[in-house]
């Protein structure tokens, strides 16, 4: 199977999800508990490589992260800022 990238990345979300995840106190430990009480089963390699857009994100992943970090898909998928700061 073939990974397509756009710009050398995997997502375009990684940057916010980090920025949003330390803005909440959370190590990637914690978040990937948090997302682990949810059903998401990803471990703390996992949330590295996501943050680092080396990991691509399923639609049903992003969801989870999103409720999970209080926020809605499509602020994770904008390249504009969202109400709390973050952005692409």
């Amino acid at each position: 199977m073939r990974i397509y990238t756009f710009n050398g990345w995997c997502n375009i979300s990684g940057d916010k999800i980090r920025t949003c995840r330390i803005n909440e106190g959370m190590s990637q430990d914690q978040f990937a508990a948090r997302l682990q009480v949810e059903g998401l089963r990803l471990g703390q390699k996992q949330i590295s490589r996501i943050e680092n857009r080396e990991r691509v994100l399923a639609d049903f992943e992003l969801k989870i992260i999103a409720r999970v970090l209080g926020l809605s898909t499509d602020d994770l998928l904008s390249e504009e800022s969202t109400d709390k700061g973050w952005y692409l």
